[in-house]
């Protein structure tokens, strides 16, 4: 069903979703705008709407707290939030903003919506702190200025409130400039006639593909039967082909020295691409953090044993954690007799044995990659 409307009306009933019904933002966004019948034009700025309105959420209730002096209800929340990031952060003229904002609020709230984005529009906040100007939680932001460093954290955090668009790879499949890296690590590491290469947690399969894309012999692993069909479908749009198998990476279902080189692009916290996943800011909490490491060095324990002597085990994440990075590589190491394969090259970061992409170093996602040499 094609469903008519403004940008702004679409944006206000995604973000209605994402509060209200606790929706993923670029699934809601999906659907919403498969129904419209929006041009281009405003289907970018529809997006854009949704997704800066739900980064820049905490900054854009600080703004509108400034004018309000009771709480109001979701709805008119969700409206208010909605003309302070246009004000604030999109660069619509503040006219346009708080009118047309103003006329899809609901009718008994047009009068204080109205008030109070114009006082908005003029208003130059003195932030409280680095939390609020840049929209993140508290948690976040201490455990990456404790893990980086301030200057580097901070700017980090900036980095991410822009968004970032995906590199084509010369095969024509869109993925982040970091994600290639990682591929390309991998893909330097291969000998021609030295078996198949396993990528662990491979959906959606952008690094599977890229592998498969020179010439690697590709084993291609996920939990999820759903997720590993997101790989065979990039596999075919691309003209590639790579084996699949649905497998829990914590039990293996492989032999023993079975592959060259393993990739273990973990589930993790997902710190480092916030740009990219709007709402996740909002989703993580501090102990998934802690829960994760865990599951990053039993799945690395687990495939050890499928590297051939000789070969590398790779490891990666999109997080930026100390916790998720260095301290997993510690802890694999210190149970293990893997031994790291060297320093990253640039323009990877050094980051304890390993490698460290900020977002703002490429202006891509955050990322941090390991590497052992095994046997």
């Amino acid at each position: 069903m094609t469903v008519a409307g403004s940008p702004r009306r679409l944006a206000l009933d995604v973000l209605g979703r994402i509060e209200r019904d606790g929706a993923y933002a670029n699934l809601a966004l999906r659907a919403a705008l498969d129904r419209c019948d929006l041009d281009r034009r405003d289907r970018a700025f529809a997006t854009d709407l949704v997704y800066g309105t739900t980064r820049m959420r905490r900054a854009c209730d600080y703004l509108v707290n400034q004018f309000i002096e009771h709480d109001v209800e979701p709805a008119v929340r969700t409206v208010l939030r909605l003309g302070a990031y246009q004000l604030h952060w999109a660069g619509v003229p503040a006219h346009a903003a708080v009118d047309a904002t103003v006329s899809e609020a609901p009718q008994r709230a047009r009068g204080l919506c109205n008030a109070v984005l114009r006082r908005v529009a003029d208003y130059q906040p003195d932030w409280p702190g680095p939390a609020v100007q840049h929209s993140y939680p508290d948690w976040l932001v201490g455990r990456l200025v404790a893990d980086l460093g301030s200057d580097d954290a901070l700017t980090t955090l900036a980095a991410m409130n822009e968004p970032a668009l995906p590199v084509a790879r010369h095969d024509g499949y869109r993925q982040d400039r970091a994600s290639q890296l990682v591929s390309t690590l991998v893909a330097d590491g291969i000998r021609p006639d030295g078996g198949p290469v396993l990528d662990v947690c491979a959906a959606p399969g952008g690094k599977a593909t890229a592998l498969a894309s020179v010439g690697a012999l590709v084993v291609a692993g996920d939990a999820s039967v759903g997720r590993l069909g997101l790989v065979g479908d990039n596999a075919r749009q691309l003209g590639l082909h790579l084996s699949m198998v649905a497998a829990d990476g914590r039990w293996p279902p492989f032999r023993p020295g079975a592959f060259q080189s393993v990739l273990v692009d973990a589930p993790c916290s997902g710190l480092g691409v916030l740009r990219r996943r709007a709402d996740a800011r909002w989703r993580v909490v501090e102990s998934d953090v802690s829960d994760l490491a865990g599951l990053q060095v039993e799945l690395l324990r687990a495939v050890l044993p499928l590297v051939m002597p000789g070969g590398l085990l790779f490891y990666s994440v999109c997080t930026l954690t100390a916790a998720e990075t260095v301290d997993v590589d510690e802890a694999f190491r210190g149970a293990t007799d893997a031994r790291p394969a060297g320093p990253m090259p640039e323009p990877w970061r050094p980051h304890g044995t390993g490698g460290l992409l900020l977002p703002q170093d490429l202006d891509s996602e955050g990322m941090a990659v390991f590497a052992y040499r095994v046997g």
